[in-house]
């Protein structure tokens, strides 16, 4: 039976999945995080993309596509929403014609959320977005690990002459303190780039970089296992997942594809593997609803979410 105490999605029998409010997982739209255990919100963003556009594009999309998405895990037996209150509290009021600004605007709505004891959950939108929720959530919880599925590193320096874009975003989170270096993972990485320093920039500093032929042909359950081993059950864990760090196959929406990625299940066994860590904030990034043409990569976006909702600690399973 569901929690009547908190939100629950809007059912399928209850009102047609392709009517009613466009919410996120059709949960109530609230004006901000306050009496919130989970915030959902949308960042809008492609100002800090170097390639296809289309990101700004990608919370709304995401949100239509999420009517799929029901309230229970049928394999893992999670209840998101009968263990916490959760709320869509809308879009990131970005500045469209500034990255930076926008960059602090993210920052301080994330403050916000923080505020009340809520933990984010944001989907968007270019990677860019990463850099000040990070920044936002240290404030209260010091250096956190990081688990961050790509099929870049994101550790360029900078990129046209720009110390802030979408490939910067790890670099600067490192420089910053703003992750602990011996806990990050990044898994996914492939194909081609401009010197070594592409991936091994991180490697110096104490990351673990899983590259994609690391993954190919088998499942990440282990691989995940190991990480859970090594960050403990108690650091602060974020999770940064852009969804070009899976094959254009599965999810052709994105504004960087590249070859040889994960499979769409390696993608939901690293989510899932989130189970057991001190869960304290999570994004999906980087969907381009203009080059998604079936909305299969909105919606496998949406499905991601609501596994990410599932690994916070104190999630219900049956």
């Amino acid at each position: 039976m569901s929690n009547k105490n908190t939100n629950q999605p809007l059912g399928g029998n209850e009102m047609p999945r392709f009517a009613g409010i466009a919410s996120m997982f059709r949960l109530p739209v609230h004006a901000n995080a306050e009496n919130l255990d989970i915030a959902l919100l949308g960042i809008p963003l492609d100002i800090g993309t170097s390639n296809r556009g289309g990101t700004r594009f990608g919370p709304r999309e995401i949100r239509c596509e999420s009517v799929m998405v029901r309230p229970y895990g049928m394999h893992t037996k999670a209840a998101p929403f009968d263990s916490f209150q959760i709320a869509d509290v809308g879009d990131v009021p970005l500045n469209t014609f500034n990255l930076l600004k926008s960059i602090d605007i993210i920052e301080k709505f994330a403050d916000e959320v923080i505020s009340h004891g809520a933990k984010p959950v944001s989907f968007g939108g270019d990677h860019t977005m990463t850099l000040p929720l990070l920044r936002s959530i240290t404030k209260k919880h010091g250096p956190v690990a990081l688990i961050h599925v790509d099929a870049h590193a994101d550790t360029n320096d900078v990129m046209f002459g720009e110390k802030v874009a979408h490939g910067t975003v790890f670099r600067r989170a490192i420089e910053e303190g703003l992750v602990d270096c011996n806990k990050m993972f990044q898994i996914g990485l492939r194909t081609t780039g401009y010197s070594s320093e592409d991936f091994d920039w991180a490697s110096n500093q104490g990351v673990r970089v899983i590259q994609a032929e690391e993954c190919w042909y088998k499942s990440l359950a282990p691989l995940m296992e190991e990480i859970r081993v090594t960050i403990g059950p108690d650091t602060p864990a974020y999770l940064s997942f852009d969804i070009d760090g899976l094959d254009p196959s599965v999810a052709p929406g994105t504004g960087t594809p590249e070859p040889g990625g994960l499979t769409s299940t390696q993608g939901i066994e690293i989510v899932r593997g989130c189970w057991g860590l001190n869960m304290v904030g999570a994004d999906l990034t980087e969907v381009s609803p203009p080059y998604d043409t079936t909305g299969n990569t909105s919606l496998l976006a949406a499905n991601l979410v609501f596994e990410m909702l599932c690994t916070f600690p104190g999630c219900k399973r049956a």
